[in-house]
């Protein structure tokens, strides 16, 4: 007991190695006295932690609960960085390197964890809930607590929910050494890193990437990083990011080897289901089928094959149980020379069942013979068994013989399965389970006549694989020039029927570098079609993965799950085959009447075959080329590209309303505006944001919105770079990514993940709220406060996704704002913080200086100054509030000459105004006053002619005034205006009698 304190000790540093020497042999004489001699079974050897110059020692250690005297004395041990070849130990008593026995093995200066039964001694869970965001660590900190790595047998699982789960294990090694894992990581959901700590808890710089990368559905990956001398913790991290109600699919890791310990000094027994059948074994063997071993076997036992089974790598043996309906299925064999196939019943293999019990079915009659279903369209049997591809140039429905193509037209290539009694030399089928290898080298779909359907499979959780290979895609000839968005499509129908979690996978992998998931469906799925564009010429091999639950078991229980692929169509593929013929463009007549390619943005005559450029502002539609018609115009407030592949906004915009006009010019904010929405928060209170990217107009029509997935900490730099390859990035007119701010996770960086494009289309730019069918409602943002129409840019998806079956839709509202000037703001609406209220359709304000009209002469008034020293003033001010940019300028102040007058000059104007006014003003009264004179004159004659004057000797007789004469009045004399004027002033010194020559009947006779 003394001994095994003064080692404690020892490790701890708590003496020299010359002090520990003599203070152990002092207390092995005093204990040596009262204890029994040791024997070679009470006592192993261990080396003491080594010194400053590298050396050791090797000692003795009694083993737990046995007490002796006389140990073996001390020696100098090995270096402390020593160590056996893999397959050896080192053998302590004579400290040499020693072959591992039958059933063991060793590697060496390793050591491995390929057991994950239960968590191996010295690894460790920790899960906490790592979102920073306020209120967030309340009610949180205990939700994790069920969260950790779950050992699976052959692998150890990741947590499923959105906690942070780390899965840690402490080494420390003599020298530099290195760490291998294999992994699955196919969930981009869920971030998964590797790193490195020191006993400081600093990480070190070997794990300066930390980021694992993604593996393809079914495939295991390798990571693998150094270690240095010295204490090193492992850090395995995973945290799931919930967004939605889909649960992440975990992370997987197996067979975690570590290198660069200083020696192994026993062998590892081979673990259950494994043997190792020769001495200096540095690993273990598989247990065939129907074979078992138990721990450290050095053979595999078989097992009684009539009424036990076992699957590779056992470790004990099964009953057989009775055979069942999922213990079969059916096939259909290749067509005879008679046109006929049969229906044939398999066993799945290997066959577990037994039919000789009570309740077993047997396996069903098989040979039954039905008419073969035609050849595939492109494909003719030519009188044989079996269909094979009509000859380049010919075309086929799959029924008729291949014909060539007529003048003037070319074959359509392609690929459409819709007949399924073979599978096609294209496409190939397996089966994948992550756990075992139940389903390899089975099929993992069958062909089912006017159909092909999932097959039977090993396990429940089995992956079962369809893939179509397609070496590249070529648009017809006379296309050949065109840049549109689109070289081909697949199309396929489907259905799933399921009783449990079924989830049916599309994948695609390009250049086969990477697999990625297109679309997915989970549980039970009506008869349906699904369609992926094609944008670019590679290599693609498509891949349809079912699952019907995503959790192994013993017994199988959803065998009855499955899906079917009706149809699979392939437009333009390079190997295909023709169903039909298009018309092409033909040369002139000196090449003949072979096809040709147009150039880019040309249709093709009918009338003559021959090609001609698209009118202007139309583009080329990617579905025809033949006929006038192929040119489709471009929406409101768009011209076409060079080559007529599409349409854009060259940031110019025209309104004419009530005789007014209106244009816009965005050029100015024609790079690209970004929008950070939020924060939102998961289920579980993870805080994210919505980011956007939008490329209004200008740029020749290049899409220059880009996001990416920063999830491996790849700069943005190097993925527009690699681009092509790199599928996390995406290029669109509006794009958007999902961020997670770095406070919320604990990460170094904000977290960029989900990228996708909303539009890669541009359809126009109107003040109308409604352009091919896509509309916005009149109070989706706040009414603007100024009479200037909004301008709204629309913009097309063509991704087609599962909860978008007509693609996504962006439409951005251009507003007018003159106390926003530059880059302005950008906003979504209230009611959709998203900025989409159904997933579909998305909502953008940008308001704006630059969003305002140009000025025209309409926006400015002017103003006239006084006349001063003979000049006058007029300048112009803008009509307020002012709702314009740019456009006509304001003009320059004006001055114009003005004539003054001299002021005695005024005067005597004036003066002879007034006398000119007061003339008239008594013109006008004397005249009336004359006017009544003349009345009493004539009414005075009137009364003379009534009553005759009988004076004999005079000529002429004096009438008092107001008398009565009825005669007519002669004036003597005609006075004139003047006159009358005169004889008024003298009026009243008269006695107011005037003489007047008086014209009677009398007179007359006399």
């Amino acid at each position: 007991m003394m001994l095994l304190r003064m080692l404690r000790m020892r490790r701890a540093g708590g003496y020299s190695g010359s002090v520990w020497l003599c203070c152990w042999l002092l207390g092995w004489q005093a204990a040596a006295l009262q204890l029994p001699p040791c024997e070679e079974t009470d006592y192993h050897f261990e080396y003491t932690e080594c010194d400053s110059s590298g050396s050791r020692w090797r000692v003795a250690v009694p083993n737990p609960a046995v007490e002796c005297s006389g140990l073996p004395d001390p020696v100098r041990g090995k270096e402390c960085t020593f160590s056996c070849a893999s397959g050896e130990y080192l053998e302590m008593k004579n400290q040499v390197c020693s072959k591992c026995a039958q059933g063991t093995y060793s590697l060496g200066s390793g050591i491995k964890f390929d057991e994950w039964d239960e968590l191996p001694a010295g690894f460790s869970n920790v899960a906490t809930f790592m979102d920073t965001a306020l209120g967030s660590s309340e009610g949180k900190a205990d939700s994790c607590n069920n969260s950790s790595w779950t050992p699976r047998g052959n692998y150890i699982e990741s947590n499923r929910d959105d906690c942070t789960v780390s899965l840690i294990y402490a080494v420390h090694l003599k020298k530099s050494g290195s760490v291998f894992f294999e992994y699955q990581y196919i969930d981009n959901n869920i971030f998964f890193e590797f790193f490195i700590q020191n006993d400081q808890c600093k990480e070190m710089e070997s794990t300066a990437d930390k980021w694992v990368k993604l593996t393809d559905n079914g495939e295991w990956g390798s990571h693998s990083v150094t270690l240095k001398s010295g204490s090193n913790i492992l850090y395995w991290r995973t945290t799931g990011i919930l967004m939605g109600s889909k649960v992440v699919k975990p992370v997987l890791v197996k067979n975690i080897t570590i290198e660069g310990v200083a020696y192994t000094s026993e062998c590892f027994a081979c673990k259950p289901g494994t043997f190792s059948d020769k001495p200096g074994a540095s690993g273990c063997q598989v247990c065939p089928r129907d074979t078992y071993s138990e721990k450290g076997a050095k053979e595999c036992t078989k097992c009684k094959e009539e009424m036990y089974y076992a699957e590779e790598g056992s470790s004990a043996c099964i009953e057989r149980p009775p055979c069942t309906s999922k213990d079969f299925f059916q096939i259909h064999t290749p067509c005879d020379k008679e046109g006929k196939t049969q229906i044939m019943y398999k066993w799945i293999e290997p066959k577990i069942c037994r039919e000789d019990l009570p309740d077993a079915l047997t396996l069903p009659p098989s040979g039954e013979r039905q008419d073969c279903p035609p050849c595939n369209p492109g494909f003719y049997n030519n009188a044989s068994s079996s269909c094979t591809p009509c000859p380049a140039g010919t075309f086929s429905d799959g029924t008729q013989e291949c014909k060539a193509c007529p003048a003037g037209t070319e074959p359509a290539l392609g690929f459409e399965y819709k007949w399924w009694n073979i599978l096609p030399g294209n496409m190939k089928t397996s089966c994948f389970n992550v756990g075992n290898s139940k389903c390899d080298g089975m099929n993992g779909w069958e062909v089912a006549g006017d159909h092909i359907q999932s097959g039977a499979g090993g396990s429940d959780n089995d992956y079962l694989i369809l893939s179509l290979h397609i070496p590249g895609f070529k648009p017809p000839t006379s296309v050949t020039g065109a840049t549109g968005s689109e070289l081909g499509r697949i199309t396929f129908i489907f259905e799933t029927i399921c009783s449990a979690d079924c989830v049916l996978y599309f994948m695609a992998d390009v250049n086969r570098k990477n697999t990625n998931v297109v679309e997915s469906w989970e549980k039970s799925k009506e008869r349906q079609s699904y369609t992926h564009i094609i944008s670019k010429n590679a290599s693609f091999t498509f891949t349809w993965a079912f699952q019907r639950i995503n959790e192994g078991q013993d017994s199988r229980q959803f065998i009855n799950d499955m899906a079917k692929i009706y149809s699979i169509t392939v437009t333009n593929a390079v190997d295909g085959v023709a169903s039909s013929c298009r018309a092409c463009a033909l040369g002139s007549e000196q090449s003949g009447s072979s096809c040709v390619p147009c150039p880019p943005g040309h249709y093709i005559e009918k009338e003559s075959s021959q090609c001609k450029e698209c009118p202007a502002n139309t583009f080329l539609s990617i579905h025809q080329v033949y006929g006038r018609e192929a040119c489709i115009p471009c929406g409101p407030g768009s011209k076409s590209t060079k080559d007529h592949s599409a349409c854009f906004s060259d940031c110019l915009v025209s309104y004419v309303k009530d005789n007014q006009s209106l244009n816009y010019n965005f050029s100015n904010l024609s790079q690209v505006g970004s929008l950070m929405s939020g924060p939102s928060f998961t289920s579980r209170g993870t805080k994210f944001f919505h980011f956007f990217n939008i490329s209004l107009c200008g740029n020749e029509g290049k899409k220059m919105a880009i996001c990416a997935d920063n999830i491996t900490d790849v700069t943005l730099k190097d993925m527009v770079a690699e681009s092509e390859d790199f599928s996390n990035f995406v290029g669109a007119f509006v794009c958007q990514s999902t961020i997670i701010p770095s406070d919320s996770k604990g990460f170094r960086t904000a977290l960029a993940l989900q990228s996708n494009s909303l539009a890669d289309r541009f359809l126009g730019a109107t003040v109308e709220t409604v352009l091919e069918n896509i509309s916005i409602k009149a109070d989706m943002f706040p009414p603007s406060p100024s009479k200037i129409p909004d301008v709204h840019f629309f913009y097309k998806s063509s991704t087609v996704t599962t909860s978008c079956e007509n693609g996504r839709a962006t439409v951005v509202t251009m507003r007018c704002n003159p106390h926003k000037p530059d880059q302005g703001e950008l906003s979504v609406p209230s009611s959709c913080p998203a900025g989409t209220c159904d997933g579909c359709t998305f909502y953008f304000l940008w308001e704006s200086a630059e969003a305002c009209p140009l000025c025209t002469e309409q926006d400015y008034h002017e103003i006239e100054g006084a006349c001063k020293k003979g000049f006058q003033e007029t300048i112009y001010v803008w009509n307020e509030p002012k709702h314009c940019i740019k456009g006509v300028p304001l003009p320059e102040k004006r001055t114009s000459t003005c004539e003054t007058v001299d002021f005695w000059l005024k005067v005597g104007a004036g003066v002879g105004a007034f006398t000119a006014v007061l003339l008239i003003a008594l013109t006008c009264y004397f005249w009336k006053k004359n006017q009544k004179l003349e009345y009493k004159y004539s009414k005075l004659v009137m009364t003379t002619n009534s009553k005759e004057c009988e004076l004999p000797a005079a000529d002429s007789c004096a009438i008092m005034e107001g008398e009565d004469n009825e005669e007519e009045i002669v004036y003597s004399n005609k006075q004139s205006l003047l006159g009358k004027l005169k004889s008024l002033a003298t009026k009243e010194k008269e006695d107011n009698f005037e003489s007047v020559q008086l014209k009677s009947s009398r007179s007359q006779n006399i």
